[in-house]
């Protein structure tokens, strides 16, 4: 109930904020309950964005952000940076911390000696005096449920993300942001007449419209079932193709994480407990626990041919190549899988007389325990790509397996994304 209240009044500020800054008048006093005492004596700054110093930006493209939030039971202290295009994925289990970490990032979260500079503009920075709050961020904000003006239609809604828009390098008209959601059948509708996926799609419509530096979803896809999920999907993979500025994209799907993301920070009880590029994060063995049985790799591949007869496309990749049900894509074609580590066998020879078609040769790198006593996980690098195996106790001491030794990885199951 806490919870669904303060995001209420996130949306109330966001919407009242805008409302401010494009009729001149000021942004309304917002505190939340028990955690604004600790702001209720500070004056922060609100005047322009300023460019960061050389001590605080060494790459002045990208994002770096770094917060410390004292709640009672809770603590948030987080410091990263990230590219300044793409998605990345703020991921971690319930409570970690990253709705928290998002509201910071919008402003709607007051830290303790914060900064936040987004492509080389410093939006918070404590030390020096200078807060932007969030009707100032140029930012976009997508709530896991669709915040949408109940009276107007769907062009009204997206209307209104255009008046409330400022000056941007990153200009989006509202023809391009209906082509991309595919929402032009919407325009004349009320928010009652669409579907949960239906109503997504035009509050990311309106997020864009706004002219955004940064785009903020907050598990924009928790409230919709599985078919509304698949739906929206490639909406989202559209997005990442078409725009050239960062995105966080907050979730605790692995499978969200794995189809969407090219960054990764991984949050757990409040602070980083990783990050950094996707492929390389997923790959890593000392953080099991974080994706339980969801552990596995991501990988970028290319559609290297299609046999016919067997309905059988092949995906070739750095590790050597692939086979998975046939594709309706041309050669070349880039396709993202991911393998996981419960999919994939250890074994010292090659079994040709097996019904398992894809297996590649692969080198040891490193084990570790995992959080099931029985079982271990073993890293693995295929010429230069890394895999990951789950496989018994036994099953490692039997083989005699030992890092370098070189053997073939049977993969069993390859998930794609389409």
């Amino acid at each position: 109930m806490v919870n669904r209240l303060k995001k209420t009044l996130d949306k109330l500020v966001l919407r009242m904020g805008r409302q401010g800054a494009s009729g001149g008048g000021q942004m309304p006093h917002y505190e939340q309950g028990k955690h604004a005492s600790h702001r209720q004596n500070q004056q922060p700054y609100q005047g322009a964005v300023i460019r960061p110093e050389p001590a605080e930006a060494a790459n002045p493209s990208g994002l770096k952000a770094r917060f410390k939030i004292n709640y009672p039971g809770f603590d948030l202290d987080i410091n990263f940076a990230v590219p300044g295009r793409g998605i990345t994925a703020l991921f971690g289990h319930s409570g970690s911390g990253k709705t928290t970490c998002l509201r910071a990032v919008a402003g709607l979260e007051r830290a303790v000696d914060g900064y936040l500079e987004v492509n080389g503009e410093v939006w918070q920075d404590d030390r020096r005096g200078v807060f932007l709050p969030t009707h100032q961020r140029a930012l976009g904000y997508v709530f896991q449920e669709a915040s949408l003006f109940a009276h107007l239609s769907v062009r009204d809604n997206l209307n209104y993300g255009l008046k409330r828009s400022a000056a941007s390098a990153q200009s989006i008209v509202f023809e391009q942001a209906v082509e991309w959601l595919d929402i032009a059948a919407l325009l004349a509708r009320r928010p009652e007449r669409l579907s949960g996926g239906e109503r997504q799609r035009v509050a990311i419509a309106r997020a864009l419209l706004a002219k955004p530096r940064l785009l903020l979803f907050d598990e924009p896809l928790a409230a919709l079932d599985l078919k509304r999920k698949a739906e929206i999907l490639p909406y989202l993979e559209r997005l990442h193709d078409h725009l050239d500025i960062p995105m966080l994209y907050v979730s605790h799907s692995p499978d969200e994480v794995a189809r969407l993301a090219d960054h990764l920070v991984l949050l757990a009880e409040g602070k980083v407990a990783a990050a950094g590029p996707l492929q390389e994060t997923l790959a890593r063995i000392d953080l099991p626990a974080a994706f339980a049985d969801d552990a596995g790799v991501v990988i970028e591949a290319v559609i290297g041919g299609h046999d016919d007869q067997n309905h059988l496309s092949r995906l070739d990749f750095g590790g050597g190549a692939l086979f998975v049900t046939r594709q309706a894509k041309a050669l070349g074609s880039r396709l993202r899988c991911r393998i996981h580590a419960r999919d994939v066998s250890l074994n010292l020879e090659r079994a040709d007389n097996s019904s398992i078609l894809n297996i590649i040769q692969a080198r040891i790198i490193a084990v570790a325990d995992t959080d099931n006593p029985a079982n271990v996980l073993v890293r693995l690098d295929a010429s230069g790509t890394p895999l990951l195996a789950r496989i018994t106790r036994r099953s490692w001491y039997s083989l005699a397996l030992a890092p370098n030794t070189l053997l073939w990885a049977q993969i069993k199951a390859v998930a794609l994304f389409n």
